[in-house]
C-alpha cells in the first residue's frame, strides 16, 4: 500500500476538510449494528423489520402477484404498473387523501416537491428544524423567498406571516390576502432529532387566519412531513394529520415507508391536480428508476399490517414504553450526577424519540454500546452547535427490562464522570498533572 499514487490537488483539499471534521469530532463514518444489541437507535419503531408474521405475509404477496422483480425503468417510461397505481390509491384512502404519488425516498419526495411546486413570487415559510431535504428543495425552487420561523412557535409563525401580508412580498394589507402569491408553510409532524410533535392544529388555524385557505387565489398552503409519525401516531398509525382531523385543511403530506413500516420509498398525498403536476415537473421522480415490485409488495404488506388487529397492541406497548422511559429518566430518585450531566426532556414525548443532550455524547454512546445497547450520538452539523445529544429511539420490540437497563447504565456512566471530576483535584485542591488528566479521560472511555 506504500506505492499509492500521490493525491491530486482536489483530493488534498478534500482530505484537509475531512481532517478538520475529524479534529472537531464531527467526521461521519459507517458503523455496523450487532444483532445482539438492544435497539435504541433505529427508526424501526414498530419492530416490523424482525416481525415473523410480516415476513411471512410479504413472501406470500411476492408469490401471489407474480410480477417481475425489477421496476424496468422510470415511472414515466417502463416502471409503472397497475399494482403501483392500486397501491397509491389504497394508501391515499387509508390516510383520507384524494390522491397519492409514490417516490423512491422521502428525501426525493421533499426535494422534488419544494423544487417545483412553489412558483416565482411565492414564499416558503419553514420551521427552523425542518429536514435537510426541504432545504435542498428550497435551494432549487423558483420561489424568490424562503423564511424560517422559530421551532414549533405558533407566535413566531404568526409574526412572519403577518409581516408578509403587510410587506412588499404579498402586497400591503388585505391586498396580500387577495393577491396571486402563494405561501407554503413547511413543518414536520414529529421532528426526528428532538422527537417533539408540531402544534399542527394551531399552525393550520394561524395560516388560515392570516392568509386564508388558498381557495380564493393566493393564500396559505400547509405541507406536513409525516415521516416519523407514520405507523406511530393517529388511528391505526395514520399520522398526526388524521389524528387531528385536518385531512381537508392540509395541502400536502409526506409519508415514508422506511421507518415504522420496515420498507423503503415514500408517498406524497394531495389532490389529483397536484399529483399530475408532480408527474410532469418533479425531477427526482421523472429521472429516477421507480420502486421495484419487491418494494411495492412490502409497502402493501405493511399497510395491511396497520389495518390488522396485531398493530394495536404493538402501538400500545410502544406508547407505554415511552411513558416508562420518561418516568425513569425524571424520577426524583435519580442522583445529582445524573440530572446535572444530562439535559432531559421536560415533558413526556408523544413520539418514541428522546433527545438527551450532554457535553460528550460520543463517550456515553460508546459506554452503552459496550453494554450491548445500540445508542447513537448526534453532533453538529447534524444538529445545531451546543445541542449535541444521544438520540434514544424506543421500539415495540423493546421490553420494560431493556428500558430499565438502559437508564441504569446511563446512571453508571454519570456517576463515573462525577467521580472523575472529583478526582481531578486532590484533597488540597491541587489539579492533576496533564498526563494524569489524559489517563483519566482514557479510562472513562473504556
Amino acid at each position: 500500500m506504500d506505492d499509492q499514487p500521490p493525491l491530486t490537488p482536489l483530493e488534498t483539499k478534500l482530505k484537509h476538510l475531512l481532517t478538520q471534521r475529524h479534529t472537531n469530532s464531527t467526521l461521519r463514518t459507517l458503523t455496523l449494528t450487532s444483532p445482539s444489541q438492544a435497539d435504541f437507535s433505529s427508526n424501526d419503531f414498530l419492530s416490523l423489520s424482525t416481525n415473523s408474521s410480516l415476513k411471512s405475509s410479504f413472501l406470500q404477496e411476492l408469490h401471489r402477484a407474480d410480477l417481475p422483480l425489477g421496476s424496468g425503468g422510470s415511472r414515466l417510461l417502463d416502471g409503472n404498473s397497475h399494482y403501483a397505481e392500486r397501491l397509491e390509491r389504497d394508501v391515499a384512502s387509508f390516510h383520507g387523501a384524494e390522491a397519492g404519488l409514490l417516490f423512491t425516498s422521502g428525501f426525493d419526495a421533499n426535494a422534488g416537491f419544494f423544487a417545483c411546486v412553489p412558483q416565482r413570487g411565492d414564499v416558503v415559510v419553514f420551521d427552523a428544524l425542518v429536514h435537510a431535504s426541504v432545504h435542498d428543495g428550497m435551494r432549487l425552487s423558483r420561489s424568490a423567498k424562503t423564511i424560517p420561523f422559530e421551532h414549533n412557535s405558533v407566535a413566531d409563525l404568526r409574526r412572519v406571516l403577518t409581516s408578509l401580508v403587510e410587506g412588499e412580498e404579498l402586497g400591503a394589507g388585505r391586498a396580500g390576502r387577495e393577491g396571486k402569491a402563494h405561501v407554503f408553510v413547511a413543518v414536520e409532524a414529529v421532528y426526528s432529532m428532538d422527537g417533539d410533535v408540531a402544534p399542527l392544529r394551531e399552525i393550520v388555524d394561524t395560516v388560515e387566519d392570516v392568509l386564508g385557505d388558498g381557495k380564493g387565489g393566493g393564500g396559505g398552503y400547509v405541507v406536513v412531513d409525516e415521516a416519523h409519525a407514520t405507523g406511530v401516531l393517529g388511528p391505526g398509525g395514520r399520522g398526526l394529520v388524521c389524528a387531528l382531523g385536518l385531512e381537508r385543511r392540509v395541502f400536502a403530506r409526506l409519508h415514508t415507508f422506511g421507518k415504522a413500516l420496515a420498507g423503503n420509498g415514500a408517498i406524497i398525498l394531495t389532490s389529483p391536480t397536484l399529483r399530475t403536476y408532480l408527474l410532469n415537473y418533479a425531477r427526482p421522480l421523472i429521472y429516477t428508476t421507480s420502486l421495484p415490485f419487491s418494494s411495492l409488495a412490502l409497502i402493501r404488506t405493511s399497510y395491511a399490517f396497520l389495518r390488522s388487529p396485531p398493530h394495536a397492541p404493538l402501538a400500545a406497548h410502544l406508547h407505554a414504553l415511552i411513558q416508562t422511559l420518561f418516568h425513569l429518566l425524571t424520577s426524583p430518585a435519580r442522583s445529582p450526577a445524573f440530572t446535572s450531566q444530562l439535559r432531559l426532556p421536560s415533558t413526556c414525548p408523544q413520539s418514541p424519540i428522546f433527545s438527551i443532550q450532554l457535553q460528550d455524547p460520543k463517550a456515553l454512546a460508546s459506554f452503552l454500546q459496550k453494554r450491548e445497547m445500540m445508542v447513537r450520538a448526534v453532533v453538529p452539523p447534524t444538529v445545531p452547535e451546543g445541542t449535541q445529544r444521544v438520540r434514544v429511539c424506543l421500539h415495540a420490540g423493546n421490553t420494560v427490562e431493556d428500558v430499565r437497563r438502559l437508564v441504569g447504565a446511563m446512571g453508571e456512566w454519570c456517576e463515573e464522570q462525577a467521580r472523575l471530576a472529583d478526582r481531578a483535584k486532590d484533597g488540597g485542591g491541587r489539579e492533576l498533572e496533564e498526563g494524569e488528566r489524559k489517563e483519566e479521560v482514557v479510562l472513562a472511555r473504556l
